[in-house]
């Protein structure tokens, strides 16, 4: 049986810049329905972004299979090219060569506050890309991408039987509450952090036990506190694993979402899926940046065993 993972969802480019400076002492609260305010910031940097990148990223290094279909824009070469050197395979990415990639440009002060503005560009045009191109797959993830390209791919699953984990994360208040229960009623899993968990619910007007019920399994992650997995009736308390060091949670949830997947392809059990998932976030909040983080599959595992006392076996 193939073990690849279709991965929708966006590519980005992220422009982080750092202003010196504190937003509270440049922006006046009686002032704020006429801003003209311009910020020095001295310093800038580019990071590979996008959460079916960042996801494929740290399913390559577990050792999986990743299959991104996503949209990139005219100035994505060299995107493609970083995945081309990772051995992640690109056939599956549109380009549009009238748009530009979608870009998150974020400025932040010294007190972490952040001004950002985010260009969906390409992105806007994953409707264009199809499921039934791709060939043999073992499981895809719907991940934020374009809203039509959102809606397109579930269904696109559903009527070939791929099963598929949904994962609207920061997308999830563009779709309305009926659309979100078809969503739920297509998929095989839903991963949501609990913010984002509480909202489904409202939008929904379900509760958790008839989420759970529709799926093959639901996936809570709450942080620090761990995270939960309700299958089969069951519910599963994951632990968090201790970070190194706690540097950037930008990615923190699409490496969780790659143990996910590595743990599905390689029919691992719910529990032992979910603290590799939890191990994936640990190591990735260690470092800058989305993709910044190296580790080996070996040493993924090594470090699996070491946090849990016991090693997970590949099928």
């Amino acid at each position: 049986m193939t073990k690849t993972t279709l991965i929708c969802g966006s590519l980005a480019f992220d422009k982080i810049m750092q202003y010196n400076g504190r937003f509270g002492e440049t922006l006046l609260a009686d002032q704020l329905h006429k801003v003209n305010v311009s910020f020095l910031v001295p310093t800038l940097r580019t990071e590979y972004g996008g959460c079916s990148a960042n996801i494929a990223y740290n399913l390559k290094m577990l050792g999986g299979e990743p299959l991104i279909m996503a949209a990139i824009g005219q100035d994505g070469g060299e995107y493609l090219e970083r995945f081309e050197k990772l051995g992640i395979e690109t056939r599956a990415i549109r380009k549009i060569t009238h748009s530009y990639t979608a870009q998150c440009f974020v400025t932040a002060d010294l007190d972490n506050n952040q001004i950002n503005a985010f260009h969906p560009g390409a992105m806007e045009f994953a409707h264009e890309n199809n499921v039934g191109d791709q060939g043999a797959l073992r499981v895809a993830i719907i991940a934020p991408d374009g809203r039509g390209g959102m809606i397109k791919h579930a269904r696109d699953c559903a009527a070939l039987k791929v099963p598929f984990m949904f994962d609207p994360g920061q997308q999830l208040p563009m779709f309305s509450g009926d659309e979100l229960i078809e969503f739920i009623n297509q998929a095989t899993y839903v991963a949501a952090n609990d913010y984002e968990f509480e909202m489904l619910m409202d939008r929904t007007g379900l509760t958790l036990a008839d989420i759970a019920g529709r799926l093959e399994a639901l996936i809570v992650t709450r942080g620090e506190k761990g995270s939960e997995i309700y299958t089969g009736g069951k519910r599963h308390e994951i632990p968090c694993v201790q970070a190194a060091a706690v540097v950037d949670p930008t990615g923190c949830g699409d490496a969780y979402r790659a143990g996910l997947l590595f743990g599905i392809t390689n029919d691992l059990d719910w529990p032992s899926t979910g603290r590799l998932a939890s191990l994936m976030g640990a190591i990735k909040i260690a470092h800058q940046g989305g993709q910044n983080h190296v580790v080996t599959a070996a040493q993924i595992a090594d470090k699996f065993e070491a946090e849990f006392g016991y090693r997970y076996q590949v099928a």
